[in-house]
């Protein structure tokens, strides 16, 4: 029996989902998104404020700011609270609705930027904002997830050895990529392995992290409108990009089999069935896909059928009525 004095103490690590019964494909996607923040970014939270903490960096009294899509925002409010520090999110229009209102009822400070820079887009924007703020506050300490090596460590010391603890003979491995922070925790520590496993970065198309063009993207979580300093590409054996619609379609699917995943968790599981039925058709492959959070928060936008047909010109009568069956 788990019992814990603060809320960064706890998450599950051992709870995979089995999709050949939905897709037909051996695809185990490892849920991380049953912790008090309700996403993987708890653990690059914490791991970087501990940092910080030891550092001497951050202390009492300290200001922590932070530009989010919303996942690690909320994870950083929710450690915020318990640590007693004073929080400002930054954030853009694409955050979803329900995630600021959970960072700002755990008493945290959210900021939205409302207009997206020139270049690099609204992430761009949320990093000017945010050294408009480290500058007007000198105790103020960001954070900065994009560059920050205690972001990647955390999955280097954690999520990776989990993974490689339940499948041993793991083949290959598909991690969204946002910050980069989990996707390069993963590959190096699987790089380093004497066995091969073939590491596949999962994007957002629209997304620059990986040289493409930049384009509208909706839903939070992966792409990037600026490379993040955190990537290094020769830990990376392929790349897959996944449109929004896809997206939206995936998550429907695994809806439809009771399983409520966020907008992240779609897009990976949509990339990694594309790669295995291009890559590994028909073979009896052991592949781990990383979930990072779950679908609550999505309710106003990827499961809501007017945003749906607006925004993608998806009709609800179009996604399936049921799981889809091998």
């Amino acid at each position: 029996m788990p019992v814990i004095s603060a809320p960064h103490e706890f998450n599950t690590e051992d709870l995979y989902v089995d999709l050949r019964e939905m897709y037909g494909y051996p695809l185990h996607l490892k849920c991380e998104g049953f912790n008090f923040a309700g996403s993987i970014k708890l653990k690059a939270a914490a791991s970087m404020i501990e940092a910080a903490e030891r550092s001497g960096a951050l202390t009492e009294g300290s200001t922590l700011v932070e530009s989010s899509s919303g996942n690690l925002g909320l994870a950083l409010s929710v450690i915020a609270a318990a640590k007693g520090y004073h929080f400002i999110c930054v954030v853009d229009p694409r955050t979803n609705p329900a995630t600021r209102k959970v960072i700002e009822s755990l008493g945290s400070e959210v900021h939205t930027v409302s207009e997206p820079a020139a270049e690099g887009g609204f992430l761009a924007a949320r990093l000017a904002y945010v050294r408009e703020i480290l500058a007007s506050r000198p105790r103020a300490v960001w954070l900065n997830q994009h560059a920050n090596p205690d972001n990647w460590r955390a999955h280097y010391r954690s999520t990776a050895p989990q993974i490689e603890k339940q499948f041993p003979d793991l083949e290959v491995l598909f991690v969204g990529a946002g910050t980069t922070g989990t996707l390069m925790g993963c590959a190096r520590y699987f790089k380093e392995l004497p066995r091969p496993v073939t590491v596949v970065a999962v994007d957002s198309v629209g997304s620059v992290t990986f040289g493409g063009p930049e384009g509208v993207r909706l839903i939070p979580g992966l792409g990037t409108g600026v490379r993040p300093a955190l990537l290094d590409t020769s830990y990376i054996d392929d790349v897959v990009h996944v449109h929004e619609a896809d997206t939206v379609r995936a998550c429907h699917t695994l809806a439809r089999g009771g399983f409520l995943f966020g907008g992240s968790t779609g897009t990976v599981v949509s990339g990694a069935l594309r790669w295995l039925s291009e890559h590994r058709p028909g073979q009896n492959v052991t592949s781990v896909a990383i979930a990072p959070d779950l679908g609550e928060r999505y309710l106003d936008t990827i499961y809501q059928p007017s945003w749906m047909r607006d925004v993608y010109g998806i009709d609800a009568s179009d996604l399936p009525s049921g799981a889809l069956q091998s």
